[in-house]
């Protein structure tokens, strides 16, 4: 009796332990300041199971203890939290999201200034240039264009410095289709905490565990087709291999 007891026992207790670790299905909303958030993107880091919040800011995701959920929204920073068996006992998990940082675009001034000389005569000469550039440019639109130039401007002047432009300018376009790096890319993507607190790397470590990455050629892939739990993934492999070293 005594031995049918200890069986039955720990049959239960083996069944409890499994049932423990097998994945449940809790519901969620994310929220903004209380008010609902649509299209985020809900991620189990650890089983790589995705789902998206509907237009009400609810979400539903298989999900067991231990794992690590991430929030991703284009508008606000990215939102961690591992789950426990409360989170899972009440299944009502309300997440809250911080806004980004809204950035300036950029002003771009179409009035010109009144000129005002001052010592520096490279600068003034510019100025008076363009003006002249601008005057002459009014003038043959309402007259009969003579053949001279008004406020005799020198065109060879004028002509370099329109080539240095043209030249400045291409160079910028190619120094910016070249400048696109993966450490640059996995900074902006996983914010600082990813680093320290999921793949415990000391913050005098993180400048180096990135050269580290970005020398394998797989980070060209992660760029060149962007994925935020790809990016994740890869950098969470070559933290293994960077431990080791």
């Amino acid at each position: 009796m005594i031995k049918n007891y200890f069986f039955v026992s720990l049959l239960f207790f083996v069944f409890q332990s499994g049932f423990s670790q097998t994945d449940k299905l809790i519901n969620g909303k994310v929220l903004h300041e209380q008010f609902p958030v649509g299209k985020v993107e809900v991620a189990n880091f650890n089983s790589k199971k995705t789902t998206v919040t509907n237009a009400a800011g609810e979400f539903s995701i298989l999900v067991k203890v231990g794992d690590a959920l991430l929030f991703i929204s284009k508008n606000h920073d990215i939102k961690k939290i591992v789950v426990d068996q409360k989170t899972i006992d009440q299944n009502n998990l309300i997440i809250s999201l911080i806004l980004k940082p809204e950035q300036l675009e950029e002003v771009v001034i179409t009035k010109m200034p009144s000129i005002k000389l001052s010592t520096d005569k490279g600068y003034e000469q510019g100025k008076l240039d363009k003006y002249a550039l601008e005057k002459s440019a009014k003038s043959l639109k309402t007259g009969v264009y003579n053949g001279s130039i008004e406020n005799g401007m020198d065109l060879k002047r004028i002509g370099g410095m329109i080539l240095g432009l043209f030249i400045k300018e291409k160079d910028e376009v190619k120094k910016n289709h070249t400048k696109i790096e993966f450490t640059a890319l996995a900074k902006s993507s996983c914010d600082h905490k990813f680093y320290i607190e999921t793949l415990q790397l000391k913050p005098d470590e993180i400048p180096l565990f990135l050269q580290f990455c970005d020398a394998d050629p797989k980070s060209k892939t992660i760029i060149g087709n962007f994925n935020i739990l790809s990016l994740m993934d890869f950098l969470s492999t070559k933290n293994i291999e960077f431990k080791k070293l």
